[in-house]
């Protein structure tokens, strides 16, 4: 049976003590150097996936209270590939010594090993405790696409960081491995067709029938399976499947702002997130688009809806600002300029560092002034909040506390992009996709210097 690897964190150590602070004193910090505030910022968020994961298999929970932990065992699969790319660094930080994450994730893995997978993909929500499929829905009982990629995207970054020769260090690229290798992804085109399916179930098969096409959070999906030393695809799946799909391109100008691909106003912020948690978007460029250009506009027309406030909803303005799905007074919806219900998500501002700096530091720092009891916690910044009807979010979501932790280091050190741009399959997908990126050129022996 294997042990816990949970400690409460003020007993361990050799934890910097700064990891302690509290939320509550976020507000006195206010003077503090940007550096300084953006790092206590990540240390709290990581707690979401270092106290707050699941206690048994130290998957990540899909959602925390602001009060105690849930009364249930749903693990989210997306959220703790977001989850180990936090304790890289959290590692990196000198937040937790390398051991101590060497074996939280080996932890984590034998669960992972023991998880039922469908054709080598993993499902959207599992049993933290036995590892067993939790359905999202109805029909949704089975392998999840972009799920599992989100998934793999972490663990491909943490078998390129933990590359030391000790035993631990390299049973983890070992497991890594091979359950990287049993990815099927060319069984989901369904029949060798040129498209990737996003589901399917061992009782109702291809029933969702949901291709993974315009542009969406699923980018990474095709990299991976593109570069996937065994069930590969064929570029074609991606220029003719999802490049080709319905919302993909655009062209239309909002705000004045010229967005290059996607939905009307650009959607939920989380698509110029979640693919590039690990893409590095900087000079990263196919016959598509810049996707750099791209990611920099979504975010900048989400800004300027939020300041021009067509809705007239309390709390928008310059300093708060940021629309994606979280949880609001309706429910769960993917907020958005075209779907505003005057809810704010601190994630869609805060994982937007690389590309707003000033305008997420704006916004990071107003969001401090906010009632320190309802806005933030043990973990960070809460969901999300709505200051029209004087409501703010009692949980956090894995999959919004993730981007919060890797983007923030993304734009202080470019950590998780290194890593993941650096992995060699990431590179052959690419390569066979017709992306061109720097860190192509650098593997190939140029110097080419990666834009600010």
């Amino acid at each position: 049976m294997l042990r816990s690897v949970f400690w409460p964190i003020a007993a361990m150590p050799s934890i910097d003590l700064l990891m302690n602070l509290r939320m509550e004193a976020f507000a006195s910090r206010l003077s503090e150097t940007d550096d300084d505030l953006l790092d206590v910022v990540q240390r709290q968020t990581f707690r979401f996936f270092w106290e707050g994961a699941h206690p048994v298999s130290g998957l990540a929970r899909d959602r925390q209270k602001t009060t105690g932990d849930p009364n249930n065992d749903l693990v989210a699969i997306g959220g703790s590939g977001f989850g180990v790319m936090a304790v890289v660094v959290g590692v990196e930080r000198g937040w937790i010594p390398r051991e101590d994450a060497a074996s939280r994730l080996g932890t984590m893995l034998s669960w992972l090993e023991r998880t039922p997978r469908y054709h080598g993909m993993f499902p959207h929500f599992i049993n933290g405790r036995t590892g067993e499929t939790i359905p999202f829905s109805r029909k949704d009982d089975g392998g999840d696409v972009v799920e599992s990629a989100l998934l793999f995207q972490g663990l491909l970054c943490a078998r390129q960081y933990f590359d030391r020769g000790s035993t631990a260090e390299r049973d983890l690229r070992h497991r890594i491995d091979r359950l990287w290798l049993e990815a099927e992804w060319d069984w989901y085109r369904r029949d060798g067709g040129n498209d990737l399916y996003w589901h399917w179930s061992p009782r109702r098969g291809w029933a969702m029938n949901r291709k993974i096409a315009g542009w969406n959070e699923g980018l990474v999906a095709f990299v991976l399976a593109a570069g996937a030393p065994e069930h590969t695809i064929d570029a074609e799946v991606y220029h003719e499947g999802f490049a080709s799909g319905p919302g993909f391109r655009n062209g239309r100008s909002y705000h004045g702002i010229e967005l290059p691909l996607g939905m009307d106003h650009g959607g939920p912020l989380f698509i110029a997130h979640y693919s590039f948690c690990g893409l590095d978007p900087r000079g990263l460029t196919d016959r598509h688009a810049d996707y750099w250009q791209q990611n920099v506009r979504h975010t900048r027309i989400n800004y300027e809806h939020c300041i021009a406030n067509p809705h007239g909803h309390a709390g928008y303005g310059p300093d708060s600002w940021g629309l994606t799905s979280s949880h609001g007074p309706k429910g769960y919806v993917a907020h958005a300029p075209a779907r505003d219900f005057g809810v704010i998500t601190p994630s869609a501002a805060l994982s937007s560092f690389p590309y707003a700096p000033d305008e997420a530091m704006r916004a990071l720092r107003y969001f401090l002034t906010k009632p320190k009891h309802r806005i933030r916690g043990r973990f960070g910044f809460v969901d999300a909040f709505c200051e029209s009807r004087d409501w703010y979010a009692r949980t956090y979501l894995a999959i919004n506390q993730g981007p919060i932790v890797i983007m923030i280091e993304n734009f202080r050190s470019g950590l998780l992009w290194s890593l993941f741009m650096s992995v060699p399959e990431v590179q052959a997908g690419l390569r066979k996709l017709g992306f061109t990126s720097p860190h192509l050129s650098q593997a190939r022996g140029a110097t080419a210097m990666i834009p600010a």
